[in-house]
């Protein structure tokens, strides 16, 4: 068969030898030099072939091979021209104007973006900002998550910082960029989640009563009402209903934007305030003398307070009383768990605590809503003592 009939037949069957300039084929000669080999599949979703460039036939017949069959089963992407580094551009630009939508369909929050600006500035984009959207793998990620790894990243350090990468590739599949999320099946570091620190009441009533009276108020809510911080720095007087026996969360506070809309849906809510609470909002209200458009826990009326400035008071404060010191966060962990002590179900307690799923109140407080063995025990016996086949017996 003659070369120029070989070559045709290469052709259909999706292969092409690429011949050096000085080769005598291009006389219509024999072959004078070692081709390299180029194959070729279809993609019927972009309707676009796909070329790759291989040193030897053997090689360009088995990425055809393989190639021909990820296509079918949709486990191969096409070529995309855009690299990683221009992708998280794009989505870090939209997440600012706020064109990019996170799961819930709310806009990202600011702590978020910044988050993730810092995820792609340090490692996402020093790492695999120069390959293209469709030429990352499984194994690149992974060796991007094991390179965080090395340099002694905690693990739920690692797991933010890979979160950037996450959110790319799940939206180019879903914009059908690529066909493939390499970010799947990963092998990810444990985060073990360190003890919670839960006052009882008794503690709880005891780091309250060693506060300055201008500090009671902040830590009172934080224990009763469970708010996080930032619903803390942004709650005005207008939001709290002291006939009520209500406060209503609206809003919370980032350092750079100022008020901004609760951590998700579920975190606009209201708060059912215990006596306790409505005491020391009572006496701090009077103390105050703030008006109903002012924050209640303000460095002024319309500064919010410096969450550091609060800690390192109370932390002073419980020292000198000898008590241990807690966080804001464990504070809010606290009232979680008086919810559930006071016979709240897990429903309950996931809408006064703000969780858009109650998935999250079970996997976070789960051992607390388990109750007491005894209990569980006695509430059996109760019930199978009374149930009728056991008074025939």
């Amino acid at each position: 068969m003659s070369t120029k009939n070989r070559s045709r037949r290469h052709e259909r069957d999706g292969l092409r030898a690429r011949h050096a300039k000085s080769c005598r084929t291009r006389q219509g000669g024999r072959c004078s030099c070692t081709p390299t080999w180029q194959a070729n599949v279809w993609d019927n979703r972009t309707g676009k072939r796909i070329f790759r460039s291989f040193k030897t036939k053997s090689e360009a017949k088995l990425w055809r091979r393989d190639a021909s069959y990820a296509l079918a089963h949709g486990t191969m992407n096409a070529p995309v021209a855009v690299t990683v580094a221009e992708s998280i551009d794009e989505l870090l630009e939209g997440m600012r104007s706020g064109r990019v939508l996170d799961r819930s369909g709310k806009p990202y929050k600011p702590a978020t973006i910044r988050s993730y600006e810092r995820a792609a500035r340090l490692d996402a984009v020093p790492l695999l900002g120069v390959m293209r959207l469709s030429d990352v793998h499984r194994r690149d990620v992974q060796r991007y998550i094991d390179d965080l790894r090395r340099r002694g990243l905690a693990p739920s350090t690692v797991l933010n910082r890979l979160d950037v990468v996450r959110v790319l590739f799940r939206r180019a599949v879903r914009d059908e960029l690529i066909t493939v999320d390499p970010c799947r099946n990963l092998e990810l570091p444990a985060v073990r989640g360190r003890r919670r620190t839960i006052a009882s009441p008794g503690r709880a009533a005891e780091l309250i009563d060693a506060l300055p009276e201008a500090e009671r108020a902040f830590w009172a809510t934080a224990f009763y009402a469970g708010l996080r911080r930032g619903e803390l720095r942004a709650l005005r007087w207008e939001d709290v209903d002291m006939a009520g026996g209500i406060i209503c969360v609206r809003r919370g506070w980032d350092d750079v934007e100022g008020e901004i809309d609760p951590k998700s849906y579920a975190g606009a809510r209201t708060v059912p305030v215990a006596g306790a609470l409505r005491r020391e909002l009572a006496a701090y209200k009077l103390h105050s003398g703030r008006g109903p458009q002012d924050l209640v826990f303000g460095r002024t009326a319309q500064e919010p307070l410096v969450p550091t400035t609060i800690r390192s008071r109370a932390r002073r404060a419980w020292a000198h009383a000898g008590l241990a010191a807690l966080t804001p966060h464990e504070a809010r962990h606290t009232c979680a768990s008086y919810l559930i002590a006071a016979g709240l179900n897990p429903k309950q307690v996931q809408t006064y605590i703000g969780h858009s799923d109650v998935r999250t109140t079970f996997n976070i407080y789960g051992h607390l809503l388990d109750g007491d063995e005894a209990k569980a025990a006695a509430q059996l016996d109760a019930l199978l003592e009374g149930s009728p086949a056991r008074g025939r017996a």
